[in-house]
């Protein structure tokens, strides 16, 4: 099969397309002939060795796609089921073995293409506006990327929850799309400082959360947004990791959280795996959450789609079709 191989930890161009032997399905595993694979942020730092890998390497750890194959001890899926994962390595090929007890079915009145856009970044909006800060109506919240693959979903979801969204973009197509999700405000980020426009927008009201992918360029700013007691929920770190502080300017500030959530800690068991995947590919089928796939890019393309979401040149989901 083909696939894109890593050699050893750099820019872009560290990604290869190379054949490399097609995997088994091996004992409690499936394999998945790919339809698409998802893009993410932690492709990138693996890339780059912000999350170091042992070397050589098939990026990727979203998808979707077709059973070719079920390995023994497989009962819940059979040759033809169409599945999606994520935080299962290797995905960015044609084929992938994927334990059965990672995968999810996909449900009628959803493609595979929508299923690789959902996994994680769906999820993660989903744990964050469910679990992490379970919003509810009168809350108020910052939503940084709001253009972005999980800024557009976690918008649409936080609106279910009745709260009232600000949230930060570069570009006017990228506010568009977010009023267009649901956000009731928008600030250029490029333009203005999103702590005092914040403020000016909600009269002057401290925020109950903030929802931070972007880390170093934001976080202690952010900070000074927040009531009493509240949260800053740092999921992502696109322009870089946030600099060590001092705990006591927590206190200072109103005894605020800060927490650093990930999505394999809100999947662990298949339980929740499948309530979890099973409520946001719900969301979509039932027409509440809108995907957006802003991007495909051949596989043979990966740097090109590397460049792109670095560049913060894309909206929504980036997906890579073998």
């Amino acid at each position: 099969m083909k696939a894109i191989r890593i050699q050893s930890h750099g820019p872009s161009d560290a990604m290869k397309l190379e054949e490399t032997p097609t995997p088994q399905a091996g004992k409690g595993q499936l394999l998945v002939k790919l339809d698409a694979a998802g893009l993410n942020f932690i492709d990138v730092y693996q890339r780059s060795g912000l999350y170091p890998q042992q070397m050589p390497f098939i990026p990727g750890s979203e998808g979707a796609g077709t059973v070719d194959a079920v390995g023994e001890g497989v009962t819940a899926f059979k040759k033809g089921d169409k599945v999606a994962w994520t935080g299962i390595p290797s995905s960015y090929a044609e084929y992938v073995a994927v334990p059965g007890e990672r995968a999810v079915k996909v449900p009628a009145g959803i493609d595979t293409r929508q299923a690789a856009s959902i996994m994680l970044q769906g999820m993660t909006a989903h744990y964050l506006s469910h679990d992490t800060f379970p919003l509810k109506k009168g809350d108020w919240c910052l939503i940084h990327s709001g253009a972005g693959g999980v800024g557009l979903l976690l918008i649409q979801m936080a609106k279910m929850q009745g709260a009232t969204v600000i949230t930060t973009v570069s570009t006017e197509e990228k506010a568009k799309l977010a009023r267009e999700a649901g956000a009731d405000h928008v600030i250029f980020y490029n333009k203005d400082d999103f702590e005092k426009e914040a403020l000016k927008l909600s009269n002057n009201r401290k925020l109950d959360v903030i929802y931070d992918a972007v880390g170093k360029d934001t976080f202690e700013k952010g900070l000074n947004l927040l009531r009493p007691r509240g949260m800053m929920v740092l999921y992502g770190q696109s322009s870089g990791p946030v600099p060590p502080f001092n705990l006591n300017t927590l206190s200072a500030k109103g005894s605020l959280f800060v927490t650093r959530p990930s999505l394999p800690n809100h999947i662990a068991s298949r339980q929740e795996l499948e309530q979890r995947a099973g409520a946001v590919m719900g969301m979509v089928a039932s027409g509440k959450l809108k995907v957006r796939i802003g991007a495909t890019f051949p596989l043979a393309q990966a740097k090109q789609a590397h460049d792109a979401l670095e560049g913060r040149k894309t909206t929504g989901k980036v997906l890579l079709i073998p």
